[in-house]
C-alpha cells in the first residue's frame, strides 16, 4: 500500500475494465446496511486498485450525495489538474477500508480540485471540478495511488485543529 501505483495501459483491457466494475459493486453492496451486516464488511465511499493488490493507477467512488444524487466513477490514469488554497476536513475525521485503526484528527484537504482522466463507466475522457465531500473523496483514493495514506495529513501537534479558514463539514 505504500507503493506508488503505476499508469494503467490504453486502451483499457477488459480485465481491467471487470475489475472496476466489480469494484463498484463492492462499494454499492457495502452500502446496503443488511448486505454489509450479513458478510461483516464496512461501508465505503471509494476504492484504489492498491487495495486489492493491483499497482495501478485506478480507483473507484460511489456514494449518494446531500441532493440525494448518484456519485460514481470508474477513473483511470487520474491526474489532479487545480487545487484550491481553501481547505476542508470533515468533523468526524475520515476512515478507510484498509486501515482498521481509528486515526483521531482533522485531514486538511483542498476544498476545490480540478481532476482529469478516463472515467471507464462513460468510456469517455473526463475533466470535472469537485468540491467539498466529492472533492474529499476523490483525494482520498488519489493519495493511495501514491503510497499515502489519510492519516499522513493529519497534524500530528495539532490533530483537531482547522487551518484559518478550513471548512470542516
Amino acid at each position: 500500500m505504500r507503493k506508488r501505483s503505476q499508469p494503467v495501459e490504453m486502451p483499457l483491457s477488459n480485465k481491467d475494465k471487470e475489475t472496476l466494475d466489480a469494484m463498484l459493486d463492492y462499494l454499492k453492496r457495502s452500502q446496503d446496511d443488511e448486505y454489509a451486516k450479513k458478510h461483516h464488511i464496512r461501508a465505503g465511499v471509494g476504492m484504489a486498485a492498491i487495495q486489492i493488490g493491483l499497482l495501478k493507477r485506478m480507483f473507484v467512488i460511489y456514494f449518494i450525495d446531500e441532493n440525494e444524487e448518484e456519485v460514481a466513477y470508474q477513473l483511470v490514469n487520474p491526474v489532479i489538474v487545480e487545487s484550491s488554497v481553501k481547505k476542508v476536513a470533515l468533523q468526524s475525521g475520515e476512515g478507510c477500508l484498509s486501515v482498521d485503526d481509528e486515526h483521531q484528527g482533522l485531514v486538511h484537504r483542498s476544498y476545490k480540485i480540478k481532476i482529469k482522466g478516463f472515467d471507464a463507466l462513460t468510456n469517455k475522457d473526463v475533466e470535472f471540478t469537485a468540491t467539498g465531500y466529492k472533492a474529499i473523496v476523490i483525494q482520498h483514493e488519489y493519495d493511495h495511488l501514491n503510497g499515502m495514506f489519510f492519516y499522513n495529513r493529519i497534524d500530528k501537534i495539532n490533530p483537531d485543529k482547522p487551518y484559518p479558514g478550513e471548512e470542516i463539514i
